[in-house]
C-alpha cells in the first residue's frame, strides 16, 4: 500500500481521466500525465542523490508542481517534508529539524530559502519551481530532461510524509507518517464519504497541512476521482471555481465554508453539482452546520484529526443528520482505528463520560528526532491525543477541547468550546474564542474575544449568555476584535489571544 500507487492504479485503469488540476492557472493532468510527471520528478531527485529515507523540503504555494513534488518524493522512497510558506521567518528552524537533502521552492521564497539552507548546511541542491535562479536549479529544465527515476523501493512501511504540528503547545514537531497506515486510513475516509470516480474535489487550504493529504488527495485518488487545488481563495473566486470545475465536494475549514455559505446566499444557491462540504482544522460552530442544512440544503461533514494521525479520529457522513441529533457531535470513528475515552491513567471510561480521547490502529511512527515527545504521545500502543471529549451510545465523538485549554475558574472546570458556541449562536457574532488569564480572585479569568458583524452591546451579550452554558458568566471578560488572528492552517491563533488577555505586548 504505497501512496503513489494511487496514480499508477489510475493510469492503468483510467489513463485519460482527469486527475490533478490547479485552479488558479487552469492547468491539469490526467492519471497517465500525473504518472509521467511523477517519474520525471523522481528522476530529477535521483540526479541529486535523493534516495530512501532522505528528506526533501517542499516550501511553496499550492499548485500542480507541489503535488508532483510530493509524488516524486514517494516514488524515490524519500520523505516529503512540507513547510507552510507563512513560516518563512522560521524556515531555518524547520530545515535544521529535518535536515533535507534537497529544497524545492517557489521563486518568491528565494531569500528565505537561501538564508535557511546556508544556516542549516547539508543541502545538496535547491530547486526553483518557476525557472532559473542564481544558485538554484530550474525545475522545468530538470523535468524536461526526463532523467531516469531508478527502481521504486516499494517499502510501504517506510516513512513517506513529514507533517508538522501547529505548535500550539511548543515548537512544531514533525509527525512521521508511513505509507501503509496513511493510505489505509484514506481508503476508509473515501468509503465514509462515498467517493466515486465521477466525483470532483476542491481543496483550497494549504497543501502543507496533513488535512489536505487525507481530506482532498489520497481518498479521492484511491477512488480515481479528480482533485483540484487552489492557491488563493476568495468568496467570489471560490464559488466560480467550484462551478467551473463541477466540484461535488469542498474540502475546507470553517472560515472558507462560511464564505461559501454567504456567497451562495447572495447568488441564490450553492454551486450546482456540490453535494457536501467537509470541514477540518478546528471545531465547526453548530450554527454553521445548521445554516448549511437549512439555507443551502447541503450537509456539512465535520472531521476531527491531528497531524499525528495520517487520517481522522472521527468523521461524519455526507448526509443530513436527524433533526434531533446533537449538532456538536462530529461522527463515529473510522474502521482503521480503535477509539476510546480514557481517564488520566489511560483506563477506559463508560459511555457518555468525558475524558481524554485515545486511539490505536494507525498513527504516526513518531516525532522526527523527538524520542521523548514520542514517548509522551504514544503509550502502551495507544496515541494520547491530548483532546477531551466523549462518545455517545451511537458511537459518535463529541470534542470538548484541548486538555491544555481547559480553564479552572474558582475551582470549576470551564470548557471554552461551550462558551464559544453559545456566543456564535447569538445574532451578530461571527467568531468567538475563549482563553484564560491569571486572576488573583478567580485563579483564571475567562476572556472571550469575538468578531462581530456590527456594533454590539457587551452587557447585552453577557446577559444573553446567562443560562446557556451553566457557568457564572459574570466572571467572563469580553473583547471585540475587527478580525481574529489566524494560524497558517486556518485556526484561530489562541496563543496570540492569550497573550492579549494577559496584557503581553
Amino acid at each position: 500500500m504505497l501512496m503513489h500507487a494511487t496514480l499508477l492504479d489510475g493510469a492503468d485503469r483510467r489513463p485519460d481521466a482527469p486527475c490533478l488540476h490547479w485552479v488558479d492557472r487552469d492547468c491539469g493532468v490526467t492519471f497517465a500525465g500525473a504518472v509521467d510527471a511523477m517519474e520525471r520528478m523522481a528522476g530529477a531527485l535521483a540526479e541529486f542523490g535523493v534516495g530512501p529515507g532522505d528528506r526533501v523540503t517542499i516550501f511553496a504555494h499550492n499548485g500542480l508542481d507541489y503535488l508532483t513534488a510530493m509524488f516524486g518524493c514517494w516514488r524515490r522512497g524519500a520523505i516529503a517534508a512540507l513547510v507552510n510558506v507563512k513560516f518563512a521567518d522560521d524556515l531555518a528552524y524547520y530545515l535544521a529539524d529535518h535536515t533535507p537533502t534537497v529544497v524545492i521552492y517557489t521563486h518568491d521564497m528565494a531569500d528565505a530559502v537561501f538564508a535557511a539552507a546556508a544556516a542549516a548546511g547539508g543541502v545538496r541542491a535547491l530547486i526553483c519551481m518557476d525557472g532559473p535562479q542564481e544558485g538554484a536549479h530550474a525545475l522545468p529544465e530538470l523535468m524536461a530532461a526526463a532523467l531516469p527515476a531508478g527502481v521504486d523501493p516499494g517499502d510501504d512501511h517506510a516513512v513517506a510524509h513529514l507533517s508538522y504540528t501547529s505548535g500550539t503547545t511548543g515548537r512544531p514537531k514533525g509527525a512521521c507518517l508511513r505509507h501503509a497506515p496513511t493510505l489505509r486510513a484514506s481508503r476508509c475516509i473515501a468509503e465514509r464519504l462515498q467517493i466515486a470516480p465521477e466525483d470532483v474535489s476542491l481543496g483550497p487550504t494549504a497543501l502543507s497541512s496533513s488535512y489536505q493529504l487525507v481530506g482532498n488527495l489520497l481518498p479521492q485518488l484511491s477512488r480515481m476521482a479528480a482533485v483540484n487545488v487552489m492557491t488563493r481563495w476568495t468568496r467570489a473566486g471560490g464559488y466560480a471555481a467550484l462551478t467551473a470545475r463541477k466540484a461535488t465536494m469542498l474540502i475546507a475549514n470553517p472560515p472558507i465554508l462560511s464564505d461559501l455559505l454567504e456567497e451562495s446566499l447572495a447568488r441564490g444557491g450553492p454551486p450546482a453539482r456540490l453535494r457536501f462540504g467537509m470541514s477540518g482544522g478546528g471545531p465547526v460552530p453548530p450554527s454553521l452546520k445548521r445554516a448549511w442544512r437549512e439555507r443551502l440544503g447541503l450537509p456539512l461533514v465535520e472531521s476531527y484529526g491531528q497531524s499525528e494521525l495520517g487520517g481522522f479520529v472521527a468523521l461524519g457522513f455526507p448526509r443530513h443528520e436527524p433533526a434531533d441529533a446533537p449538532p456538536q457531535r462530529i461522527g463515529p470513528p473510522l474502521p482503521d482505528k480503535e477509539v476510546r475515552i480514557a481517564d488520566p491513567d489511560g483506563a477506559p471510561l463508560p459511555c457518555g463520560a468525558v475524558g481524554e480521547i485515545v486511539l490505536r490502529g494507525g498513527f504516526m511512527a513518531g516525532y522526527w528526532g523527538r524520542p521523548e515527545k514520542t514517548a509522551e504521545a504514544l503509550r502502551d500502543g495507544w496515541l494520547r491525543t491530548g483532546d477531551i471529549g466523549a462518545m455517545d451510545r451511537d458511537g459518535h465523538i463529541t470534542l470538548r477541547g484541548r486538555a491544555s485549554e481547559l480553564l479552572r475558574v474558582c475551582g470549576e472546570t470551564w470548557y471554552p468550546r461551550d462558551l464559544e458556541e453559545a456566543l456564535c449562536a447569538l445574532p451578530g457574532v461571527l467568531q468567538a474564542a475563549v482563553v484564560g488569564a491569571p486572576d488573583p480572585a478567580f485563579g483564571v479569568r475567562p476572556v472571550a474575544f469575538i468578531q462581530t458583524a456590527g456594533a454590539l452591546d457587551a452587557a447585552a451579550l453577557i446577559a444573553a449568555l446567562r443560562g446557556m452554558t451553566g457557568h457564572d458568566v459574570s466572571k467572563l471578560g469580553l473583547r471585540v476584535l475587527d478580525a481574529m488572528p489566524m494560524t497558517p492552517t486556518g485556526k484561530i491563533a489562541k496563543a496570540e489571544l492569550a497573550a492579549m488577555a494577559r496584557g503581553a505586548p
